[in-house]
């Protein structure tokens, strides 16, 4: 449930914050008479860019009107907002039960805020010379990996700030990062039309499969790491797959998910049940969601 949601959404800092451009607003939903549902307003007064889950029952999300928002899947109620960006927010994430939330944005940067925290950021990571359209942390949220229109992808160090590396690639503009559970790996897909493993050690580029022929949009790592989706442009039929990737030491292309009309926008491995096929879900610019049968690409 919180993967397929996942599905529908998409330098040391040198500069003083200034408290006054930071807020962070409170609302806690109610139940009303006998359990009856309550009406809350909405998390985003504009169109929402991305959706994240962040606790078994909170999720965070983020919007054009340049605003963070955290909350409940059980309420529906925001019960924190985020406002500090200058420009709309473009990916937001979460190492799963962290308190951390991070943010990117067309401003050029990226902030961490504490959920149980201040009101203001807990740190900023400025450096990137172009809209930040790729945000990956590491499952112990001590470090974080960005990817910029800019061609380059950063590493930094949640504590301090300081950016550990940065890596540029010519034609590389980054549309979504995604970190390899207990892996030092983080998968990247571009508009060059390829889907990149990077070790974040050295922050090197450790495989690049085959290029598709159409841009690619986002990706997804499995739970256990074994294998990373990717989702492909496209308009009249024509592209608009998703593409199951073997990670493990054949690196090659396992299935691919045809169906969609227009460009698929994103891809995510669901949840696997007792009884259920391993499953997939994408969504695309077509208004459609369709849920795939992993291994054979038959939808469900």
């Amino acid at each position: 449930c919180l993967l397929l949601a996942r599905a529908m959404g998409k330098l040391q800092s040198k500069i003083s914050i200034h408290t006054t451009k930071y807020r962070a607003d409170s609302s806690v939903g109610q139940m009303g008479p006998a359990g009856a549902s309550q009406q809350h307003s909405p998390a985003h007064t504009d169109a929402v860019t991305s959706v994240a889950a962040l606790k078994p029952d909170l999720c965070v999300s983020g919007g054009r009107d340049k605003s963070v928002a955290v909350s409940s899947w059980r309420s529906g109620a925001a019960l924190r907002r985020f406002i500090g960006h200058e420009r709309e927010v473009t990916k937001v994430t979460s190492a799963l039960d962290s308190n951390r939330v991070f943010s990117a944005s067309r401003d050029k940067t990226v902030i961490m805020w504490e959920l149980h925290g201040t009101s203001g950021p807990s740190q900023q990571f400025p450096g990137h010379d172009l809209v930040v359209t790729g945000l990956a942390v590491s499952p112990d949220a001590s470090q974080l990996c960005t990817g910029s229109r800019d061609n380059t992808v950063c590493k930094w160090d949640t504590e301090t700030g300081e950016c550990l590396g940065r890596a540029a690639i010519s034609r590389n503009l980054v549309t979504h990062l995604c970190w390899v559970p207990g892996e030092p790996y983080v998968i990247q897909t571009s508009e060059d039309k390829t889907t990149r493993v990077w070790d974040s050690r050295e922050l090197q580029v450790a495989h690049t499969f085959p290029a598709k022929q159409h841009i690619q949009t986002c990706c997804d790592v499995s739970q256990d790491g074994r294998y990373c989706l990717s989702s492909s442009s496209g308009s009249a039929g024509h592209g608009a797959e998703a593409t199951l990737w073997d990670l493990r030491q054949t690196k090659g292309r396992v299935c691919e998910y045809k169906g969609h009309f227009q460009t698929t926008t994103s891809c995510v491995f669901l949840p696997r049940g007792p009884a259920l096929a391993p499953s997939i879900a994408t969504s695309s610019s077509d208004s459609t969601v369709k849920v795939w049968d992993q291994d054979t690409g038959g939808r469900g």
